[in-house]
């Protein structure tokens, strides 16, 4: 497993970084489109569609969704974004009152739907921040590899209280906190190096420790349908390393909210 995983992150890391910096406008979202179409043939999974036939069919029908968006400018839209969070507004409720409220999302259409709000608002971040340069979509990046670095170490260390524990048992209150601390000071770091006058340093530490909260939320939102679904990861995509939304889920969750705060995006 360890051998799969390094062979899998050498070559998946290189070719994620040159995406992710070396393109922009058109070819930067063709490429992401292509990471979230993945997600989506991964999300059908977790919506409970059997045959690949429906599942391609549903991946084509969220590939003319990305078209439209392309076509229209929602792209570099805000409309995507707040939609978005009334989305994830409504997914917080969902795993925090899981399992006592399955009924109203269980039924694979919903779950569906859910997957639009989830999926293509953080498709429509990843742009607009990309519009910027890339330094904030370094950043946003930096912040949620912070937040589950800080939380697993701190998780190890001080777990006590758990967090979610009939959707993630594994998570706990001290693991958030580190988290939070993590990217507290990337934050700082960041500020500093950017020579930001004191009020957009505080802008940008308060916006840094909502987005870390909110990806919290998407690790979690994944962990419930796995769990639901009775699988572990979302596909076998990645070999060692699971799924594609095993990889984003907390960056589905943070990109939109970080997209509608960073200074100077929208």
């Amino acid at each position: 497993m360890l051998r799969q995983r390094i062979i899998t992150a050498a070559w998946l890391a290189p070719l994620m970084l040159a995406g992710l910096f070396g393109l922009d406008g058109g070819a930067f979202a063709l490429f992401t489109a292509a990471i979230v179409l993945l997600g989506g043939w991964e999300w059908t999974n977790l919506a409970g569609v059997e045959g690949r036939r429906r599942r391609l069919a549903l991946v084509a029908a969220l590939a003319v969704a990305m078209a439209l968006l392309w076509a229209t400018g929602g792209i570099q839209a805000a409309w995507p974004l707040w939609l978005g969070l009334v989305g994830w507004a409504l997914n917080l409720y969902w795993v925090t009152h899981y399992p006592e409220r399955t009924g109203q999302w269980s039924s694979a259409a919903r779950r569906l739907a859910m997957g639009l709000w989830v999926l293509l608002p953080a498709w429509v971040g990843l742009n607009v921040l990309r519009e910027t340069g890339g330094i904030w979509l370094l950043f946003v990046l930096l912040l949620v590899w912070s937040a589950d670095i800080g939380a697993y170490f701190a998780g190890r260390a001080f777990g006590r209280q758990k967090l979610a524990p009939r959707v993630s048992p594994g998570k706990s209150w001290e693991g958030v906190l580190g988290g939070m601390v993590a990217t507290l000071v990337l934050a700082l770091v960041f500020a500093i190096g950017q020579g930001l006058v004191a009020i957009d340093a505080v802008l940008l530490v308060l916006t840094t420790l909502a987005v870390t909260l909110v990806s919290v939320l998407g690790d979690l939102l994944e962990s419930m349908l796995k769990r639901h679904r009775g699988i572990k990861d979302s596909s076998n995509l990645l070999p060692g390393h699971g799924g594609v939304l095993d990889r984003i889920d907390s960056l589905t969750a943070a990109l939109p909210l970080f997209a509608l705060l960073a200074p100077g995006v929208i």
